[in-house]
């Protein structure tokens, strides 16, 4: 881009005009490259004149017309051939490959191909990536934004169903490599190419993620696929499961809002587990029926979402004192202090799973079963025996590279601790919890984490760590009132008086449940 182009630029952005020295020191130490781009996105998002790209992909960023105007000045300096290679390129995403254009551009041959783009390397529109031969990126996605709303719906949509059975076909048998790309342009072409593919490589792609602890990537595929088959749903207007797509598409959903939701939202999830069971067990399809019911929920909140009513009906689909028997007595020795608080009840389930646990040697059973024994110990402030258990749970998940489990089990063991007195050993472990809650990628083992470190802080006076762990924004979604209740005296400690009386008015706007 040279001097001329950027003072268009400048001058098309709504009236904002930066001073001299910005732009002579981004072209003395870029010589034009699209840092400047960069910054002038930052600046317009700022000032609300320009909105941000979504997550997935492209379409999600207005750009102002005198911005597009610039940006097409250039575009129309290049060949009719560069041009046709980087639409193509645009819907393919921020980064694309050459074999991917290839099948995609059969009137033209691989040294054409490859001319198009050394001009638009020359022009600065894209880059090459150095990890891997031909591959690019576009140097800015305003200019991969500009080509892709220069085009009309329908040609963007036709140009997306090409791009995702072209492709598909391209990949061959390692099509399930590129699930998530697939199901991303499947649903861009919905309206042409239907909802199946959208489906079925939402479910690969969701299952993928899932296995990488990318939560968030797999509540987008897995919500947007439902959406496709039913429209758009919320919590007041569930999906009907139907048919084995949509069960298997919400149980993926519900698995990711386990991982992402906070403490105080599984009703969602659990709903979806619910409908889930219910569908299984209809169709007489038991496994499914159980790895349903199986799959844990951790929390630490005492509310009935009736899931102990769920398990039962689960138990009855099982032999007594098999392996599925085993954790199903242990989610449910787990479930029923929390939903109904009978403590007897629930360390007798947790000791029949154990027993099953000793007798199967099964070590994920041993260490669900000690966790959730630990956790009801220690909210009925049966501290003695929640070290000798937790230890063990943590040895158990550590072993087996389960690091939700090992945050877990590592929280209680530190809160017993510290309601025993023993503070050093409560610290070392908390600190010790970080990792693997961090590994998980998991809301609440995450959250929990940070306030246990933060309180034990504030415990040993530690005023300054204490605030730095009780701040953190994931904190502050855990439970408004205990993060503020704690964050007031700290502030108040600290000589902090402002933010300790914003804490204070957050606690009066937002009194603990039962207080008035």
């Amino acid at each position: 881009m040279n001097r001329e182009e950027t003072s268009q630029l400048v001058e098309a952005a709504s009236g904002i005009q930066p001073r001299p020295t910005v732009v002579d020191t981004v072209y003395t130490h870029t010589d034009g490259n699209p840092y400047f781009m960069t910054e002038l996105v930052r600046l317009l998002v700022s000032q609300g004149d320009m909105e941000e790209a979504g997550p997935m992909g492209s379409q999600g960023l207005r750009i102002p017309e005198g911005i597009r105007e610039v940006i097409g000045q250039r575009l129309n300096r290049l060949s009719e051939s560069c041009n046709r290679v980087l639409t193509t390129a645009s819907v393919i995403g921020r980064e694309f490959n050459l074999d991917q254009l290839v099948p995609l551009h059969e009137e033209m041959s691989e040294d054409q191909l490859l001319e198009g783009l050394e001009e638009a390397l020359e022009a600065r529109l894209i880059e090459e990536l150095p990890q891997t031969v031909g591959r690019y990126q576009f140097a800015h996605r305003l200019a991969q934004e500009t080509l892709i709303q220069e085009l009309s719906l329908t040609r963007r949509v036709r140009l997306h169903a090409r791009i995702a059975t072209t492709l598909e076909e391209a990949y061959g048998s390692n099509v399930n490599s590129h699930a998530a790309e697939l199901a991303y342009h499947f649903a861009q072409a919905e309206t042409v190419t239907g909802t199946d593919k959208l489906v079925e490589y939402s479910l690969v792609a969701g299952e993928q993620a899932l296995g990488a602890y990318a939560y968030e990537e797999a509540l987008v595929l897995f919500q947007r696929a439902l959406d496709s088959k039913h429209g758009e749903t919320d919590s007041a207007n569930p999906v009907t499961v139907a048919d084995g797509d949509t069960a298997a598409l919400q149980f993926g959903l519900a698995r990711a809002q386990l991982a992402t939701f906070g403490r105080r939202m599984f009703r969602e999830p659990y709903q979806n587990i619910r409908r889930c069971f219910d569908y299984y067990v209809e169709t007489g399809d038991v496994d499914m029926a159980l790895m349903v019911a199986v799959h844990p929920i951790q929390r630490s909140i005492h509310y009935d979402i009736g899931r102990h009513n769920l398990l039962s009906e689960a138990l009855l689909l099982v032999s007594p004192g098999s392996l599925h028997a085993g954790l199903l007595l242990a989610e449910y020795g787990s479930a029923i202090y929390h939903e109904t608080g009978d403590h007897d009840g629930a360390q007798e389930a947790l000791a029949r799973a154990l027993a099953v646990a000793e007798i199967e040697q099964d070590r994920v059973l041993e260490m669900r079963t000690l966790t959730y024994s630990a956790e009801v110990d220690l909210w009925t402030l049966n501290w003695e025996q929640v070290p000798s258990k937790g230890q063990r749970a943590i040895e158990l998940a550590k072993d087996l590279e389960i690091p939700a489990f090992q945050a877990s089990a590592a929280y209680m063991t530190s809160r017993a601790l510290a309601g025993l007195g023993r503070l050093q050993e409560a610290q070392r472990l908390a600190e010790s919890m970080l990792a693997p809650a961090e590994n998980s990628r998991t809301m609440v083992p995450l959250l929990e984490a940070l306030w246990a470190n933060g309180t034990l802080c504030r415990s040993s006076g530690d005023w300054q760590n204490a605030r730095r762990f009780l701040t953190s924004d994931s904190v502050n979604t855990l439970d408004v009132t205990r993060s503020n209740t704690d964050l007031a005296v700290i502030n108040h400690q600290l000589g902090d008086l402002i933010e300790g009386g914003a804490n204070v008015e957050t606690l009066l706007e937002n009194p603990p449940a039962g207080v008035t």
